[in-house]
């Protein structure tokens, strides 16, 4: 059968294309966290959307956890899913309520974002993760 054709997907393939995608994703994601986390230990006055209850500071401190340090755990493949929850929560508060009443042009890349996010979460971090290698300890030992 074709592979082109065929609705079935080749595992060794999608667990690299898995690998490609957390490291773009998680390193393009690192470059919206870093400046930041930048802003955050600047000692400046913090200009940052305030969400429900939340203080900016807070709601910076939230975003800096997810797009930067939830995104080094996906490079990685570490607590994968866990890490991923964070980034799908802030890129849909981005996406849908920061910039709800924007054009869709300023929405795209939150969107997009939380789209990839959504497809890792619902395929894992693959083979080549820490998390796999975790998992494979774990069944050994037992």
């Amino acid at each position: 059968m074709n592979y082109f054709t065929s609705s079935q997907s080749n595992a060794a393939i999608s667990d690299i294309v898995i690998l490609i995608t957390r490291i773009f994703v998680g390193f393009a994601m690192l470059s919206h966290g870093f400046p930041k986390l930048q802003q955050l230990f600047s000692g400046e006055e913090i200009q940052f959307y305030s969400f429900l209850w939340l203080s900016p500071k807070s709601t910076l401190i939230l975003a800096v956890f997810a797009e930067f340090v939830c995104s080094i755990f996906i490079i990685l493949g570490l607590f994968t899913r866990f890490a991923l929850f964070f980034l799908l929560i802030t890129m849909a508060v981005a996406g849908l309520i920061v910039h709800g009443a924007d054009p869709f042009a300023k929405r795209e890349m939150s969107l997009l974002y939380l789209s990839v996010y959504m497809l890792l979460f619902a395929f894992g971090p693959g083979r080549y993760s820490v998390d796999a290698m975790i998992t494979r300890r774990r069944q050994s030992s037992w």
